[in-house]
């Protein structure tokens, strides 16, 4: 019970410290290694196996973290570099944009309001699979999709409440934290996406769609909304300038997730891989962007934002992953796991009980820290072992850690994209937070039932 006790007064700090907006790969990492050194000065046992070992006890802090980065760095960190970086050179050759400008433009016909609300809802959760910003996102949705709903009719509130949640489930391939569950889970990031993620995503995808035409009309009529002005509050000085690009442009963004399709359901013969479907993906735009500015130098130094991407990638996801590995050894080496499922299982909790006690965590970390990676990854290398203590197979419990992550974060009205979307629509966080807190709430009921109903046995 110490080693719980300590552990969490330590979350605490940590979350506190994050919701002051420190860095909380920074946090993560002093969390985790204050942890370490408290179970090592209490004698709770080595941190690394006597082959991993340096010799000193006190330096197997640094040394589990050097050996995380360099296991990370080799396999996932490729992964969501290469991905991150195929996402940026989208965005720079102005693909990323005419993909939405291009799926949006049917739902600008379709006549009944919080109809156009709710497959707006369903399209902007796919078209987000190709789109790593969640803010950026919805900036983008902002510009094009938010003054069309309000000019329909629908309430300034309701237009931002279904933007915010556009990225709401994320779900995909090329997604960090997806990638890092898969592995976790002990599969690749293919069959997780396909076998686990579609299923459960469709359905949470609809469960968000449905929640928004009634909660919107309802709370629409409540507050007895007349017309308002369909006016977004952007700033034009941190607007890219559009780029005039070919309408097929739209499907370079989705080259990547159709080869992984094709190759990796389809014809298995050929092992295509999430790196090679995105460097393929990659050679194609390239080739396409020669065809069209017949300017080789203009192409290559557009490359440099693929390589940018991957840079930055490393910098705000691979570390955030490492950190969050240091936070969870912490917690393991002081034993709190261990008390908390024996507390569990004593209480009478099973396997459901459990995942129901993590997603928990997950929900209330995400609404403190306005992050859903920031949780995911400091609690996500926990799961295995939890599962495997509560008989369960570890995906069972990843992947409504993975999916609630990132659907509690448009409950938060500390998160980046509640304050972009709200900013831009000219409405207060807080007052979005209230709009699109109920279909959230349906959306993860739904997650939770499906996952249950799939994958439980």
């Amino acid at each position: 019970m110490l080693g719980l006790g300590i552990a969490a007064i330590v979350v605490v700090i940590v979350a506190r410290y994050v919701l002051k907006r420190y860095q909380p790969q920074a946090v993560l990492f002093i969390g985790g290694l204050a942890m370490m050194y408290i179970a090592l000065a209490l004698n709770m046992g080595a941190l690394l196996p006597a082959k991993q070992s340096t010799g000193l006890v006190w330096l197997d802090t640094f040394e589990f973290i050097k050996q995380t980065f360099s296991s990370r760095a080799a396999s996932l960190g490729l992964i969501i570099m290469v991905v991150g970086g195929f996402s940026r050179y989208m965005e720079t050759i102005g693909a990323s944009t005419a993909l939405v400008k291009t799926a949006v433009k049917p739902l600008q016909k379709v006549g009944r309001p919080y109809l156009v609300l709710a497959l707006t809802s369903m399209l902007t959760n796919v078209l987000a699979m190709f789109i790593s910003s969640a803010s950026g996102f919805g900036l983008l949705l902002m510009v094009t999709m938010f003054p069309v709903m309000v000019s329909l009719g629908v309430s300034r509130l309701a237009a931002a409440a279904v933007i915010a949640t556009a990225s709401a489930p994320g779900w995909g391939p090329a997604a960090s934290d997806n990638i890092f569950a898969a592995e976790l889970s002990g599969m690749d990031i293919i069959p997780y996406f396909f076998d686990y993620q579609v299923p459960v995503g469709l359905c949470t995808v609809a469960a968000l769609a449905i929640g928004h035409f009634f909660v919107q009309q309802w709370m629409d009529a409540k507050e007895a909304h007349i017309g308002e002005s369909a006016t977004v509050n952007v700033d034009e000085s941190k607007q890219k300038p559009e780029i005039k690009v070919p309408a097929f442009y739209a499907l370079l963004p989705t080259i990547p997730l159709f080869l992984i399709l094709i190759f990796g359901q389809l014809y298995k013969s050929i092992k295509m891989d999430i790196n090679l479907a995105t460097f393929l993906g990659l050679a194609v735009a390239m080739l396409f962007e020669f065809i069209r500015s017949r300017d080789g130098k203009k192409v290559c130094k557009d490359l440099q934002s693929f390589f940018d991407g991957m840079g930055l990638q490393m910098a705000a996801v691979v570390t955030l992953v490492v950190a969050g590995e240091t936070f969870a050894k912490g917690l393991m080496s002081l034993g709190a796991i261990d008390t908390l499922i024996n507390g569990a299982q004593n209480a009478g909790f099973g396997g459901v009980g459990m995942i129901f006690v993590v997603v928990a965590i997950i929900i209330a970390s995400t609404l403190v820290m306005g992050s859903g990676n920031a949780p995911f990854f400091a609690f996500a290398p926990l799961a295995p072992k939890v599962a495997a203590l509560s008989g369960i197979h570890p995906v069972l419990m990843l992947l409504p850690m993975n999916f609630v992550s990132n659907l509690a974060r448009s409950l938060s009205p500390i998160a980046a994209v509640m304050m972009v979307v709200s900013g831009a629509a000219g409405v207060s966080p807080v007052a979005l937070a209230k709009r699109t807190c109920i279909p959230i709430v349906f959306a993860i009921i739904v997650n939770l039932a499906v996952t249950l109903l799939l994958f439980y046995h």
